[in-house]
């Protein structure tokens, strides 16, 4: 049994990686660059948008962790295929699930999905709710000072610890009885952007100041910060209440055995970041 992670060097993808070398499962990292990798797992140089790029190192696979949104995935799939990849693990998003999928997030993900779904593999979806380390995007503002400016200040998100997903991802590579499965993945409580800080505060060692956005201010910053139909997207996911990504599920417990893991746990143990 070998392992191909695509996306090694990101958030979930880099922790499939630490998981699998962890339970001393062989496995490949596919990476645009050579990069530190855990011992036993062996770094492909390639690009997920040229699957012909990494091609060569399919053979002997035996399941790959793919993310959504790049480009050729059903070449990448057929490729898979025929060289005996019997397994198929998408990291997809809560947003296929939404009440309203006509945004542009929840197409890309509802594309990758369908294209696995078509391509013969196992396939397992993960669509997990938003991740707890996003809240490194508050580095720029902690680096400056105690306030911290807060988007859909009133919506409580049960996030999640990277290494929840990637525990599941794992169990669903390398144990039977996950083909098929579409998993909602959620952290163990729902928080506020607020309550979320207040405990980052707390594991850096710092007094942080909540400044609760405006649906105006929110709108402007996202607008300013990506393209527009990603903007308009996140809108409608947490101001228009499209997604819920506020219910605790019990998967992560179900599949791995292991309660999910706090965010009072990835503040510890990333605290380091933010100094």
């Amino acid at each position: 049994m070998t392992i191909l992670v695509t996306g090694a060097t990101g958030n979930a993808g880099g922790a499939v990686v630490r998981a699998l070398a962890a339970k001393g499962v062989p496995a490949k990292a596919l990476v645009r660059k050579a990069v530190e990798l855990p011992d036993g797992v062996e770094a492909v140089i390639g690009d997920l948008n040229q699957p012909d790029t990494f091609a060569d190192a399919l053979p002997g696979v035996s399941g790959i962790f793919l993310l959504s949104g790049y480009e050729r995935m059903e070449e990448l799939l057929a490729n898979a295929v025929q060289a005996g990849v019997r397994r198929a693990v998408l990291l997809s998003s809560s947003s296929v699930v939404g009440t309203d999928t006509r945004n542009a997030i929840a197409q890309y993900h509802g594309d990758a999905e369908a294209a696995v779904r078509a391509s013969g593999v196992e396939w397992t979806f993960l669509r997990p709710h938003a991740f707890m380390s996003n809240t490194l995007r508050w580095l720029d503002q902690l680096a400056v000072g105690d306030v911290v400016r807060l988007q859909f200040p009133e919506v409580p998100i049960s996030t999640i610890h990277p290494d929840d997903i990637a525990d599941v991802a794992v169990a669903a590579l390398t144990e039977d009885g996950h083909a098929g499965a579409a998993y909602r993945l959620s952290g163990p409580v729902a928080l506020r952007p607020a309550e979320q800080l207040a405990i980052v505060g707390e594991a850096i060692g710092r007094r942080l100041e909540a400044y609760e956005m405006s649906p105006e201010e929110t709108h402007e910053a996202l607008f300013a910060s990506m393209p527009a139909q990603y903007a308009e997207a996140i809108e409608a996911f947490y101001r228009d209440g499209i997604i819920d990504e506020t219910t605790v599920t019990d998967v992560v417990e179900k599949v791995t055995g292991h309660a999910p893991r706090t965010l009072q746990q990835w503040a510890r143990e990333n605290a380091a970041l933010f100094s």
